[in-house]
C-alpha cells in the first residue's frame, strides 16, 4: 500500500477523466480520465442525445453462479498493521462463467474496533476508471472521520483490470512517455495523423497484451464483483462510498441490485445517462469553471506568474505559455522536454485540489523562467508516473473501462473538427486538447457493450448524492441529474472547489455523510454547505 498523502492524491482523479487528458479518466475519479466518455458506436459529433431507457436490475443469482458467492476468502496479513488482504475469485464473463477462465481479484479490508457496535462492511472506490481502490483503501480507513471507520469495516476491490486485481496493460513505460507527450492541439496533416497514430498504437497495444481481458472489463462487471464480496463479507446490503467514476459504480450497482442497496454515497457524481460528446463537452466546462476559480485566487497575489488584472488576463497569459510549449518544449533537467500536451496535463492536473493550487502557481513560475519542471511533476503524477518512470496501469484500465462502457464520442478527426467549436466554446483553455482527447474510442478494438442510460433504482435505500459546485471533473450538474434520476435520491451540494467532497476537510459535510453512513439519515431536502 501507498503512503497515506500518495492515497490522497488518488481524491484527484477525475473520474472517467478525459483519457488523455489533453495528453488524456482518466480519470482519474473518472480522472475522466474521460476521453473515452459515452456515446455511440460511429457517432459524429451530431450524435448526441440524453437516453431515456433506464438500468434495469438483474434477476435473483443463478445456480452456475453460486460456488462464486459460496467461495471462503484466505484473509492474511498484508504489510500495513490492521489491514488483511486476500484473493476473490469471480467469472471471466458472467453469462458463460468457466473456472478455467476465472479472474483473481484482489481484496482487502480493516477491521472495526470501536467504540461503538460494528456497523458491517463499508466498501470504498476512488474513481478512475483505474484508481486503485485497495490503495485508497488506506487512507479511507485511516483518514475518513472515525465515528465512521470504528463502526464500519473498511473494505475494498480493486475491480477487474486495474492494479493487483488482473491488470490491463497497453505499452511499455517508455512508449508512454512518448503517447503521454504527444501534441493533442494538431496545426496539420502532419500532427492530425502523429496523433491518430499514437491513439491507435495505444489501443493496438491493449489488445496484443490484455486480449483476453478486454471485453470484460466493464462497470457492470465490476458490480456484479462488488455484489460478490458484499455476500462473502457476510452483509446483506451494500454499504458503500464511491468517489468520482467511483459514482458511476456505485450507482450501477444499485441499477443492477436495487435491493441490495444498504446506505450509498456517492460523491463527485457522474451522469449515467449523459452521451460521451455531451459528457466530454461539459467536463471540458468542469475544467475552464475550475481555472477561472484557480486565476480569480491567483490574481490577488502578488507573486501571481499569469498577472495580477484579472481572470481574463490570466487566462490569455496560460493560452501565451501553451503556444509557447507547442512551438519550443520546454527543457526539465531529465531527458524528456515538457511539452504542450505535457504541461497542459499539468494544469489540469492542479485543479482537482485547490491544495494544488501553490504548487501550480510555482510550477508557471518556473515554467515563465524556462524550466518545465514543475509542470512535468504534476503531469507524472496526474499519469501515476513515479521518479523510476515506471507507470501504474492507470491510463491502459482508464482507456480499457471507458471504451467497453461506452461508444465512442467521436470516431475520426473529421469528428473532431466538427466538434471543435462547441468545445472551445464551453472551455477556450482546454477545449481544443480534450475534443482531440476523446478520440481514442474511435479506435478501439473491442466494440462497446454499454451505452448512455437513465439509473432510477426503484426499491432502493435512500441514496446520497454529493456534488460540488466548481468541481472541475465532474460537474456539478451530473450531481442534480443522478440524484434527480435515483427514484431514492438525495442531493447533498458543497459550495466548495475541487474534486469531491466528503473527507476533504468540510465539517458540514462530513457530519451529513457521517449521520447518513451511520444512522441513515438522509440531509434535509436542498442542504447547501458552505
Amino acid at each position: 500500500m501507498n503512503s497515506k498523502s500518495q492515497l490522497r492524491n488518488q481524491l484527484r482523479r477525475p473520474l472517467r477523466s478525459p483519457f488523455r487528458a489533453p495528453a488524456v479518466v482518466l480519470a482519474v475519479a473518472g480522472l475522466l480520465l474521460s476521453g473515452c466518455d459515452s456515446g455511440g458506436s460511429g457517432h459524429s459529433a451530431a450524435a448526441s442525445t440524453t437516453a431515456s431507457k433506464s438500468l434495469g436490475p438483474l434477476p435473483s443469482v443463478s445456480a452456475d453462479l453460486a460456488p462464486y458467492y459460496g467461495q471462503k476468502l484466505n484473509w492474511h496479513a498484508c504489510g500495513v498493521p490492521g489491514f488483511e488482504c486476500a484473493t476473490m475469485k469471480a467469472p471471466l464473463d458472467y453469462a458463460h462463467p468457466a473456472v478455467a477462465d476465472d479472474l483473481k481479484l484482489a481484496v482487502a479490508r480493516k477491521k472495526a474496533a470501536g467504540p461503538g457496535a460494528r456497523l458491517g462492511s463499508l466498501l470504498v472506490n476512488p474513481g478512475g476508471p483505474g484508481g486503485s481502490a485497495i490503495d485508497y483503501l488506506q487512507y479511507a480507513a485511516l483518514g475518513y472521520p472515525a465515528p465512521v471507520t470504528s463502526r464500519y469495516d473498511m473494505a475494498a476491490i480493486d475491480p477487474r483490470g486495474v492494479a493487483r486485481s488482473e491488470p490491463v496493460t497497453c505499452l511499455t513505460d517508455a512508449q508512454m512517455d512518448a503517447f503521454t507527450a504527444v501534441d493533442t492541439t494538431p496545426d496539420d496533416a502532419a500532427e492530425t495523423d502523429k496523433l491518430v497514430a499514437a491513439d491507435t498504437g495505444f489501443a493496438a497495444g491493449c489488445a496484443k497484451r490484455s486480449a483476453k481481458l478486454l471485453g470484460h472489463v466493464s462497470t457492470v462487471e465490476s458490480a456484479r464483483d462488488m455484489d460478490v464480496l458484499r455476500a462473502l463479507l457476510g452483509d446483506d446490503k451494500l454499504t458503500y462510498v464511491g468517489k468520482s467514476y467511483g459514482t458511476f459504480l456505485g450507482a450501477t450497482y444499485a441499477g443492477l441490485f436495487p435491493q441490495r442497496v444498504g446506505r450509498l454515497v456517492l460523491d463527485g457524481a457522474m451522469d449515467p445517462a449523459v452521451p460521451a460528446l455531451d459528457s466530454s463537452r461539459t467536463q471540458a466546462g468542469g475544467f475552464e469553471t475550475a481555472f477561472t476559480a484557480f486565476a480569480d485566487d491567483c490574481v490577488q497575489r502578488t507573486d501571481c506568474p499569469l498577472g495580477t488584472k484579472s481572470a481574463a488576463d490570466a487566462g490569455s497569459r496560460l493560452d501565451e505559455l501553451f503556444r509557447t510549449l507547442d512551438a519550443k518544449p520546454l527543457t526539465t533537467g531529465q531527458a524528456r522536454p515538457l511539452t504542450e500536451a505535457l504541461g497542459t496535463t499539468g494544469v489540469i492536473s492542479a485543479m482537482y485540489d485547490e491544495g494544488s493550487w501553490p504548487s501550480l502557481r510555482a510550477a508557471l513560475t518556473q515554467a515563465q523562467q524556462g524550466d518545465g519542471a514543475g509542470l512535468l511533476k504534476l503531469s507524472d503524477e496526474y499519469y501515476e508516473r513515479d521518479a523510476n518512470g515506471k507507470y501504474s496501469n492507470l491510463m491502459a484500465a482508464n482507456a480499457a473501462v471507458n471504451c467497453l462502457d461506452l461508444p465512442p464520442a467521436l470516431s475520426s478527426p473529421a469528428d473532431v473538427e466538427r466538434a471543435l467549436p462547441s468545445f472551445r466554446s464551453t472551455s477556450p483553455h482546454f477545449g481544443t486538447g480534450l475534443a482531440w482527447a476523446s478520440l481514442i474510442c474511435g479506435y478501439w478494438t473491442v466494440p462497446a457493450t454499454g451505452k448512455p442510460e437513465r439509473i432510477e433504482a426503484a426499491g432502493a435505500a435512500p441514496i446520497l448524492v454529493v456534488g460540488t459546485i466548481r468541481d472541475p471533473a465532474t460537474p456539478y450538474s451530473w450531481a442534480q441529474s443522478l440524484a434527480s434520476q435515483l427514484t431514492s435520491g438525495h442531493l447533498l451540494t458543497y459550495n466548495g472547489d475541487g474534486h469531491t467532497a466528503y473527507g476533504r476537510g468540510s465539517d458540514c459535510v462530513d457530519t451529513a455523510v457521517n449521520l447518513y453512513l451511520l444512522e441513515g439519515t438522509t440531509p434535509p431536502k436542498n442542504k447547501k454547505c458552505d
